[in-house]
C-alpha cells in the first residue's frame, strides 16, 4: 500500500536556527525556507533520496509525522480503517490530499496521494528567512 516515505514532518520551536544547524553541522541541503500564513517551513535534503525533512513551527505536538505516499488515498484509507486505524485529521498539502493517524504508542503517520506532481518544485530555491 505504501509507495514511499516521502517526508518527515518535524515540529520546531525555531525553524531558522534548526535549519542552520542541519545545514552547518549535518551538511543538509536547504531546498527552501518559506514563511506564509503565520508559519515557517524549511525543506532539507539530508540524503540523496527520500525522505525530505520538513521543519515547521505550526505543527502541533512534539512528535514527527511520517508522511507516506500512496497510489490511491481513498483505497488506502479503507484498507487502514479495516485494520482498525482511526482517522485523526484530513487536510491538504501542495502535493495533494492527506489523512493523518496516531498510533496507540503516540507515533504520528500520514498518508497522501500525489495529485499535483511538480508543485513542490515551485518552492525550490525560495528563501524567506
Amino acid at each position: 500500500m505504501f509507495e514511499s516515505l516521502d517526508y518527515l514532518y518535524v515540529p520546531s520551536a525555531d525553524v531558522a536556527a534548526d535549519t542552520a544547524w542541519f545545514r552547518d553541522v549535518l551538511g543538509a541541503e536547504v531546498v527552501f525556507a518559506i514563511e506564509g500564513m503565520g508559519a515557517h517551513v524549511s525543506a532539507l535534503r539530508v540524503t540523496e533520496g527520500p525522505p525530505m525533512l520538513l521543519l515547521t513551527d505550526h505543527l502541533q505536538g512534539d512528535h514527527t509525522v511520517f508522511v507516506y505516499r500512496v497510489a490511491n488515498l481513498a483505497a488506502a484509507l479503507r484498507e487502514l480503517e479495516g485494520r482498525g486505524w482511526q482517522r485523526e485529521g484530513a487536510f491538504e498539502i501542495p502535493q495533494g490530499p492527506v489523512c493523518s493517524f496516531a498510533t496507540p504508542g503516540g507515533q504520528r503517520i500520514a498518508v497522501y496521494e500525489l495529485t499535483r506532481p511538480g508543485v513542490a518544485e515551485g518552492f525550490e530555491g525560495r528563501f524567506d528567512f
